[in-house]
């Protein structure tokens, strides 16, 4: 199973886009400083969304359409 996944800072905050194997995994690796440097520089840490799918190439996709959104 594969996840794609936003963190916020805060409300309105910074947002980062992410893609796992392992979303609880990754999530505390986010907030225990292992995760990006963007999260841990921006203190993006609160999973806001996640989205769960069955293929890689399927992860992928959703991943790249999210981050070509604009944020309004």
């Amino acid at each position: 199973m594969y996840h794609v996944y936003i963190l916020a800072s805060r409300r309105h905050g910074t947002l980062y886009i992410g893609l796992t194997n392992s979303l609880r995994i990754r999530v505390e690796q986010h907030r225990n400083g292992k995760g990006s440097a963007f999260v841990k520089k921006y203190g993006v840490y609160l999973l806001v969304y996640a989205e769960s799918y069955e293929r890689a190439e399927e992860a992928i996709a959703r991943e790249k359409q999210l981050k070509r959104w604009k944020r309004d």
